[in-house]
């Protein structure tokens, strides 16, 4: 028979729709297994690296079904965002018809592509019910006081019409169009996700199923410093410059102070002195510079004297402060002590503008000069030049002089964050609408629950250069207030579309709910998320932000949960002639042609076998035609054997010739093999091998006219778990050759097959036998016989014996079932 995958995969695919296979619904008596993938944004088409990521989930979906778990695998579409608003601005369409025709398109592809969604759960984040509770959460934030209001300088994108977040500026450019970001100030919305920080960091300990370098990422994105805030008094002025240092040890060696461009005293300090223009310069500059920095960049550092002074608190020295490129509004105060002798970046920065470097610590043994010095000593050590707390050491300084600053009125301790507030303001047309009001008279004012949703109009008419039409759209922002009735403007900007996947895992186990965010005796029962899969290009944003909304909605009594994700997988990268597949690079592989040219099933054993999970995927064009020939060799394996299923199961022989023993126990050598694989780290390809070398082992043993075959029974039980192994990877093929084989139950509801220890064990083993670390013989012995026998036999052995040559034996070395080493 031909292997007709077209046909084949098209019978299974609707069979497993029409009778909504995987369907998921609360089972109490059940462990639960929630496995979800990132969920795409509509663009028009998947590619090989949603190829991959989907079939790592559905494989593992379809095992732990098998395994008994009661499965949770939904799927929809993260589906707002400049992508469709852009294109329907270009093509003359509204954004929801371009948005809607692309899920449509994609969902046919995923369909085809076997994976095993319960596709009732189907959500779209653009639908307005899917929004409408979004809101609801927006207003509840808003009265728990998670979110404000406040005039910030946003990174703004011209072309696009709106703001980015700092982490979609790439190079000082747009991450959607490429073109320059510059720096403006609005009014913008803010979720204070810093309330949360302590939170953040310490839940980061718990997530032990998470990869150690996205755990990394996140510690270091929110930054915890624990310091001392110290005042220093501007000179001639009333005003005081606040500064944050994690080495109040060192206060007594600052010789100038370093603030941030956007620091309001830039401004303060320069007026009328000489160095006005220099540093209204300066920072308009650097304020451009910073936007095309990566936060891993090596920058050289850059400044400018304000012209003003501040005075060291405990010294009464007077500090010039400078503007530097270095210091960053958003850390600490944007305000920041220099210390040369012993921080290396003001070191340079004093080399390189003639300031003084003073030593106050001194290194145990050590005798720092600071005009000798070539680089900063940024360790511990014993205070010198420090007043009286000369001669303490660094740690206990920083405790001393921290409570001497509190003492005397101009200090604290204090603990601060890298992290910033969420700014979620979006100045364009597709995304969700914030639910606030702007009145005169009673100021922002709350959309009332029972008007919501706030739907986005679909009569709106876009220009080419972007500009959102809610802005200038009368019927939209004309209303009224619900305090006072009175004319009330509603807000325009909309949200962030990185709100709606921050919490989109938590919708779907009840994404029908009409009276709520979400049914929370569901959300008990299945949240945790158990497994989560996508890139690692999402370790801060995306991850962070879930983390974030899910200890919101708990602190808002929708769930009981912590943490979003027990479990992460980041899987590599699809790379095809060196590079990442891209249309950019002209080197995307379209799996329409693949499943058109080889089935889906192809398609998914090669994204399997090719690579680990966690590893990038090498394109092979040879790869697809080998796992396709191997998907053609199974079908004529179990087509030449079906004489063995034409009769119920009889059960194994009670004696078995050799070729039974032999393919029995390599049966369920690859059950233990395959599963093990799974379980430990998603190893696929190495389990994909353990079944490669089971069919050949069958075709060999079956194949052979020189000895008796194995029996029937065997043989049967073998390709019964070879079916079993495979399903969760090639589905459809399976699912039809288990129907050829007359099985009655469909593979979908078959339990995972079973190892058999005893099956297992060899009935020989092979033990090398060495002297003086030389191999001299082997033996053939029963495993697990015991160490004193096998140096028994050893020691007895004909040619062993020809190399003790007579002489003493000192020791002999027994490694259990491997080696003998006999050392004279």
């Amino acid at each position: 028979m031909k292997y007709d995958f077209k046909a084949i995969e098209d019978k299974w695919r609707s069979h497993w729709l029409d009778n909504s296979t995987y369907r998921a619904s609360e089972d109490p008596t059940r462990p639960k297994y929630y496995l979800l993938e990132m969920f795409p944004y509509p663009s028009g088409r998947i590619h090989m690296g949603h190829v991959r990521n989907y079939t790592i989930g559905d494989v593992v979906a379809r095992y732990k079904r098998m395994k008994g778990f009661n499965v949770l695998h939904p799927m929809g579409w993260d589906a707002f965002g400049l992508p469709a608003e852009n294109a329907a601005i270009k093509h003359n369409t509204h954004p929801a018809k371009w948005t809607y025709e692309n899920i449509d398109y994609m969902k046919k592809q995923l369909q085809r592509m076997g994976f095993s969604y319960d596709w009732d759960r189907e959500i779209a984040t653009c639908n307005d019910k899917y929004y409408r509770w979004e809101q609801l959460l927006f207003i509840k934030m808003y009265e728990k006081g998670l979110v404000y209001q406040k005039v910030t300088t946003v990174n703004w994108c011209e072309t696009c019409q709106t703001v980015l977040a700092n982490e979609q500026v790439i190079d000082g450019a747009c991450w959607r169009c490429d073109n320059a970001v510059l720096p403006r100030e609005m009014n913008s919305w803010f979720f204070k996700i810093t309330d949360y920080a302590e939170e953040l960091l310490s839940g980061c300990d718990t997530l032990t199923g998470w990869p150690e370098k996205v755990l990394t990422m996140q510690r270091n994105w929110i930054g915890k410093s624990v310091g001392a805030e110290v005042n220093f008094p501007i000179e001639n002025s009333a005003n005081t410059l606040t500064i944050f240092t994690t080495r109040p040890d060192t206060i007594f060696g600052a010789t100038f102070m370093s603030i941030a461009p956007e620091h309001p005293l830039a401004a303060e300090l320069s007026a009328g002195t000489p160095q006005e223009e220099a540093v209204k310069e300066f920072v308009a500059r650097i304020k451009i510079e910073k936007q095309r920095q990566k936060p891993e960049d090596e920058i050289e550092k850059k400044g400018v004297f304000t012209g003003g002074y501040c005075l060291n608190p405990f010294t009464g020295t007077r500090l010039p402060v400078y503007v530097a490129n270095f210091v960053l509004m958003e850390y600490g105060t944007g305000a920041v002590m220099a210390v040369p002798a012993h921080d290396q970046r003001d070191f340079e920065f004093a080399r390189k503008y003639g300031i003084e470097i003073k030593v106050v610590i001194q290194p145990e043994g050590g005798s720092l000069v600071a005009s000798a010095m070539s680089e900063a000593h940024d360790g511990a050590g014993t205070l010198v030049e420090s007043g009286e707390f000369t001669g303490l050491d660094s740690e206990k300084a920083k405790e001393a002089i921290t409570a001497a600053a509190a003492a005397k009125g101009f200090g604290c301790q204090r603990t601060t964050f890298r992290l910033r507030d969420w700014g979620i303001s979006r100045q364009r047309y597709w995304g969700a609408p914030i639910p606030m009001l702007h009145c005169a008279h009673c100021g922002i004012v709350p959309v009332p629950e029972k008007d919501l949703p706030v739907s986005l109009p679909t009569d709106v008419q876009f220009d080419k250069s972007g500009k959102s039409p809610l802005h200038t759209l009368e019927s939209f922002y004309q209303t009224s207030c619900p305090l006072c009735n009175g004319p009330a403007r509603r807000e325009t900007d909309t949200m962030d579309t990185f709100v709606e996947s921050s919490w989109y895992f938590a919708r779907y186990v009840s994404p029908r709910c009409t009276d709520g965010v979400l049914d929370k005796a569901k959300g008990d029962y299945w949240l945790p998320v158990d497994q989560y899969i996508g890139g690692v290009e999402h370790a801060i944003l995306h991850l962070l932000y879930s983390r974030f909304f899910t200890k919101v909605l708990r602190d808002l009594g929708y769930l009981s949960i912590d943490e979003p994700f027990t479990n992460l997988l980041t899987q590599g990268m699809v790379i095809k002639d060196g590079t990442k597949m891209s249309k950019s690079k002209g080197n995307v592989v379209d799996p329409n042609d693949l499943v058109e040219k080889y089935g889906a099933d192809t398609v998914r054993l090669f994204s399997l076998f090719a690579a680990p999970p966690e590893r990038d995927l090498e394109w092979s064009d040879q790869g697809v035609e080998g796992a396709y020939r191997f998907l053609n060799r199974i079908f004529r394996l179990v087509d030449e054997n079906l004489e063995v299923f034409a009769k119920p199961a009889a059960g194994l022989p009670q004696e078995m010739n050799a070729a039974s023993t032999a393919l029995h126990r390599k049966t369920h050598q690859t059950i233990r093999k395959f599963g093990a694989d799974i379980e430990a780290k998603f190893h696929f390809n190495t389990a994909i091998s353990a079944v490669m070398e089971l069919t050949n082992t069958l075709y060999s043993l079956v194949g052979d006219e020189t000895s008796a075959p194995p029996d029937p029974a065997v043989i049967r039980a073998a390709i019964e778990a070879m079916l079993a192994l495979l399903s969760p990877m090639v589905p459809h093929l399976t699912a039809e050759l288990w129907e050829m084989t007359k099985h009655p139950t469909p593979l979908a509801e078959v339990l995972w097959p079973e190892y058999d220890d005893e099956a297992i064990r060899e009935e020989t083993v092979t033990i090398v036998v060495q002297v003086k670390g030389k191999v001299r013989s082997q033996l053939q012995v029963a495993p697990g016989t015991s160490d004193g026998d096998l140096e028994q036999m050893a020691l007895a052995d004909e040619k062993v014996q020809k190399f003790l040559e007579g002489k003493p034996v000192r020791k002999v070395i027994v490694v259990q079932n491997k080696l003998i080493n006999i050392v004279i």
